[in-house]
């Protein structure tokens, strides 16, 4: 199963787990704030929509962290905006610990969102550039997976955190914990090059000259668009599923599962298996068909939970699939990104298409609220999923299928 590792070089095997370790303390620092939330509203009174908020500043901040970090990583290079990012993330997590209000901790969250986006940008494009095409997928994919270790370290501390001390310390603890990552910094700067086909790219300059503009020229634009709408349709219906679906089990099933911690580890098991399961199979099927099976199979599970009649023991297995399908259509993005864009601005395109789709599909949690004002909830989920699936579905059949490209070749 692992062969393919055996196969790589001392500086492919470096990358990969330095890109693995920083995806997983994103995810760490991340995740901190769901675990957070419940001590928040208590012990400062926020109202459920002021909580929402804090989420929304962070979520719509890393759409323009993305992008910007992108259009960086192409001019100055991928190592060392990985670097700024998990610094820049790591600090502010930290820095979330000291907040005495709502206004500090809002401010603080936003800037924290800046090196969320960004370290993605910059991390998937120097995976993608430094693995060969063969194993591209398996190894981009695989550092996704790293999402799920990083939300189950996330949920241990504060199990320990929320266990050994009181609420009004715990959630300061466990944002200081975030700081952490930086560590990662000082692996990355000694033992990490800038991949080949980069150092190429910029021919012996210190810079490369990229336009911020370059993806919507008529030759990049098809590109850009339906890349936007991949992202748009995987996040869309990944929010529409996870922000509502526990809602409607809770008060509609009356679920007394969903708050268990079994609940959650199943969830998260679901996802690390989708990852990885995902990563082979886009290096197996193709990118595109990896996109359609995983976008369609969400279709299937979402119906599923809408529509059958569940109890709290199928709710407990039925976590897997969701997880696993949810997030392992995630999987195949890096690497498709890569190939589809040229290197002078890979990481810009990778940094707008992933980012843009976050924000856009920021929408469809608020669209299915509206929706369920004349529909059951269970149904305007079931709506919103399908459509944003299908997105998916459309993008994977209009753009072309990069398995195995030579990055070196992209025009």
């Amino acid at each position: 199963m692992f062969r393919w590792y055996k196969e790589l070089g001392a500086d492919e095997k470096r990358s990969f787990w330095a890109c693995f370790g920083g995806w997983a303390t994103d995810a760490l620092d991340v995740q901190i704030y769901s675990f957070v939330v419940p001590a928040l509203i208590s012990l400062w009174n926020l109202s459920k929509a002021d909580a929402g908020l804090l989420a929304t500043s962070a979520l719509l901040l890393s759409a323009f962290g993305g992008w910007t970090a992108g259009i960086l990583a192409d001019r100055i290079g991928r190592v060392r905006m990985l670097q700024i990012t998990i610094a820049w993330f790591s600090v502010f997590t930290f820095l979330s610990g000291l907040s005495s209000n709502f206004g500090q901790l809002l401010v603080i969250r936003g800037l924290q969102g800046l090196g969320f986006g960004g370290e993605w940008a910059a991390g998937s494009v120097l995976m993608a550039e430094v693995i060969r095409s063969e194993h591209r997928g398996k190894a981009v994919g695989i550092v996704q997976s790293a999402w799920s270790l990083g939300w189950a370290v996330a949920a241990l501390l504060a199990t320990g955190c929320f266990q050994l001390l009181s609420q009004a310390y715990a959630w300061r603890a466990l944002f200081f914990v975030g700081i952490a990552p930086a560590l990662l910094i000082f692996f990355i700067r000694r033992t990490v090059p800038e991949p080949a086909v980069f150092r190429e790219a910029k021919g012996g300059q210190k810079y490369i000259a990229t336009g911020v503009w370059s993806i919507f020229v008529p030759k990049m634009l098809f590109r850009t668009a339906f890349g936007s709408l991949l992202a748009i349709g995987a996040q869309g219906g990944y929010y529409a599923i996870t922000n509502w679906l526990p809602t409607f089990l809770r008060s509609e099933r009356h679920l007394t599962v969903l708050g268990s911690g079994a609940y959650l580890a199943v969830i998260i098991a679901g996802s690390f298996v989708g990852y990885l399961t995902s990563a082979y199979l886009s290096d197996l099927l193709g990118r595109r068909l990896n996109f359609i099976l995983f976008a369609a199979c969400s279709i299937l599970v979402v119906v599923g939970y809408t529509q059958l009649q569940i109890d709290d023991q199928l709710m407990l297995y039925l976590g897997f699939p969701l997880g696993f399908f949810a997030s392992g259509i995630f999987s195949g993005t890096g690497a498709f990104y890569s190939e589809l864009f040229p290197t002078n601005i890979r990481a810009g395109a990778q940094g707008f298409c992933y980012n843009f789709g976050r924000g856009m599909a920021a929408v469809f949690p608020w669209l299915v609220g509206v929706l369920s004002a004349s529909l059951p909830l269970g149904r305007a989920i079931g709506i919103y999923a399908i459509i944003a699936y299908a997105m998916v579905i459309v993008a994977a059949l209009v753009l072309p299928e990069t398995k195995g490209r030579d990055l070196r070749q992209v025009s």
